[in-house]
């Protein structure tokens, strides 16, 4: 099990990052009533690290969903069920279409999950007029596992953690059972690359409302790692610019730190449980992990205090953030003096997730909010 730290990245190389994929935007434009996510000023969490500001994406309703995961889960099952099909992909693709080419195809669509990926999963399927089968680690919420099954979803409860949930649902691969996985192994990379280019979306709104805003390009910006598919899309987004780019992990799923110190992709003993359940993994994904070794400036790892403290510093300031979602703030706030933030610094963080757990969330912050309207 990992402890508390900080390291300064030793692989780190910018000329190795791989650009923005942007080719998502247009795709997720057309949904109805599309727009994007706030980035709201967050001044009490900007007193706290003694910097010029901070500014935070808000996740907290994407889409009708209470995190920023079906960004990523959309794109992807879009081109993967293209592949299947046969299908030609579109400039402007319409979910409309690819459902009327589903129609006499028995697809059903399959995930690994702590909770997020999984039911965006479920959403796409569900739109779709297809099935869904999410495997869960044994740990998970109940919270989680009944939004999950109110999508529609067949949820299976695995005997162990993430890893062997995402390892359940390779299992499955077959002519009628489509996997959409977020994190990747040897042989199944595509989908997992198309998750990271769905989160292209993301950092563009990002990108695009600084500028019309009128608002100071960061100098600092957090990002939750978990399996890395996020954190490769950040890294894309800023670490080019020459912006400190800071990766963030709980204590107990330290893989990515881990693998930064070895040179290479490593596997972390088990368990994984923090709360931070997003980012229980314990493997990096092969398909981030270029951009997120190459483009990080350093890697954190936090304890689940450091997450509460975070939740409760970005309730005062309006946002309701869960867990996961507030871990890039945490790494913040748990390190600031050894990353030397300064009154001139300003800071980026994105909360990837709403009251996932409402339970959680009352007991860490004391005041749930109402259920996301989905």
């Amino acid at each position: 099990m990992g402890v508390k730290r900080l390291i300064t990245n030793p692989l780190r190389d910018l000329a190795r990052v791989r650009p923005v994929n942007t080719a998502s935007l247009a795709f997720h434009r057309a949904w109805p009533g599309y727009q994007p996510t706030p980035l709201r000023a967050a001044p009490h969490a900007a007193a706290r690290l003694g910097v010029a500001s901070v500014l935070v994406k808000d996740e907290s309703s994407r889409l009708g969903l209470p995190s920023f995961k079906i960004l990523g889960a959309s794109w992807a099952t879009y081109r993967a069920l293209c592949r299947h099909l046969g299908v030609a992909e579109s400039s402007t693709p319409v979910l409309a279409d690819l459902r009327e080419s589903l129609d006499s195809h028995p697809l059903q669509l399959v995930a690994a999950t702590d909770g997020n990926h999984g039911r965006a999963v479920a959403r796409m399927a569900k739109l779709l007029g297809l099935r869904a089968h999410i495997l869960v680690p044994h740990d998970m919420v109940p919270a989680r596992i009944a939004t999950l099954r109110e999508e529609g979803a067949e949820v299976t409860v695995v005997a162990g953690g993430y890893d062997d949930a995402v390892a359940a649902s390779a299992a499955l691969a077959d002519d009628t059972h489509l996997v959409i996985s977020d994190t990747s192994w040897p042989g199944y990379m595509d989908v997992p690359a198309w998750v990271i280019d769905g989160y292209g979306t993301l950092t563009q709104e990002i990108i695009e409302q600084i500028s019309e805003q009128d608002l100071p390009a960061p100098s600092v910006v957090a990002a939750q790692i978990g399996v890395g598919a996020f954190a490769a899309a950040m890294v894309r987004a800023f670490a080019r610019e020459g912006i400190r780019v800071v990766g963030v992990e709980p204590t107990r799923a330290d893989c990515v730190l881990a693998a930064a110190e070895a040179g290479e992709l490593v596997t972390i003993p088990d368990p994984q449980d923090s709360i931070m359940a997003g980012l229980n993994c314990g493997t990096g994904s092969p398909v981030a992990w270029p951009d997120v070794s190459a483009g990080m400036s350093c890697f954190a790892a936090v304890e689940d205090a450091d997450a509460e403290e975070a939740m409760r510093l970005l309730a005062s300031d309006g946002i309701v953030s869960g867990e996961s979602g507030a871990a890039g703030l945490a790494g913040l706030l748990a390190f600031s003096d050894e990353l030397k933030l300064t009154a001139d610094d300003h800071v980026l963080v994105v909360s990837t997730e709403g009251a996932t757990d409402p339970v959680g969330y009352e007991r860490i912050v004391g005041t749930c909010p109402a259920p996301q309207a989905i």
